[in-house]
């Protein structure tokens, strides 16, 4: 099969950028903040938070998971398209990183949206589902440790309703997940999460050349 894939230089980046990004302000100042950290790399792009921003929108998405919040750029542009009663359970480990998300939340008058779970992930979906919530989310977004993937999402899956969506980050990994010379534990759990999801009869999917690799797998 012959790649049709465009290559996306910096110049053609910034140019789609440039021709398709609607940010607010108070994003930009979030994105921009993060992007002097040492760590600013697990940050998403504007553009792939801005796809996500849309897919809420087309969904009518009123109950959402995510599964790693970082300083809250997904999560922004998440709630941002939910309605005024919508709820975002956001999962996260560390105060540190969240409480700049929450800094945010606050200013842009979406903090009545965020449920913040600071705990394990695991111990927050297992909870949820012991509190019977399984099939009632609308959308799952997985951008955590990568070890663990397997496990995040065949906890949401459960936790979705039939037609509703998990979205899962960095699948194709800087291109490490197909170079054979990479055998750490991160890329080996990829590579077998890209092996799962192709294979996974109870979805349907599609793997994004968005970003560092975007998942999308619809429950059936």
């Amino acid at each position: 099969m012959t790649p049709k894939q465009i290559l996306m230089d910096s110049d053609l980046c910034l140019y789609l950028e440039a021709v398709s990004l609607r940010e607010l302000p108070l994003q930009k100042a979030l994105r921009e903040e993060t992007q002097k950290r040492p760590d600013a790399m697990m940050q998403i792009t504007a553009v792939q938070g801005q796809f996500m921003h849309l897919l809420v929108k087309l969904m009518g998405a009123r109950r959402i998971l995510e599964i790693g919040v970082f300083t809250g750029y997904s999560a922004l542009a998440m709630a941002l398209a939910m309605p005024e009663d919508g709820k975002l359970i956001a999962c996260d480990i560390n105060p540190n990183f969240t409480a700049i998300a929450l800094r945010y939340f606050e200013s842009q008058g979406i903090l009545h949206k965020i449920d913040l779970r600071l705990a394990p992930a695991l111990e927050t979906l297992h909870a949820l589902i012991v509190d019977g919530l399984e099939d009632q989310f609308d959308l799952c977004f997985i951008d955590a440790d990568k070890i663990h993937y397997g496990d995040y999402y065949e906890q949401a899956l459960r936790l979705i309703r039939p037609g509703g969506v998990i979205l899962i980050d960095n699948l194709l990994w800087g291109g490490k997940v197909n170079d054979p010379s990479w055998v750490d534990q991160e890329t080996e759990a990829l590579r077998q999460m890209n092996q799962r999801l192709l294979k996974d009869e109870r979805i349907d999917y599609s793997l994004l050349p968005m970003a560092d690799g975007l998942g999308m797998a619809r429950k059936r």
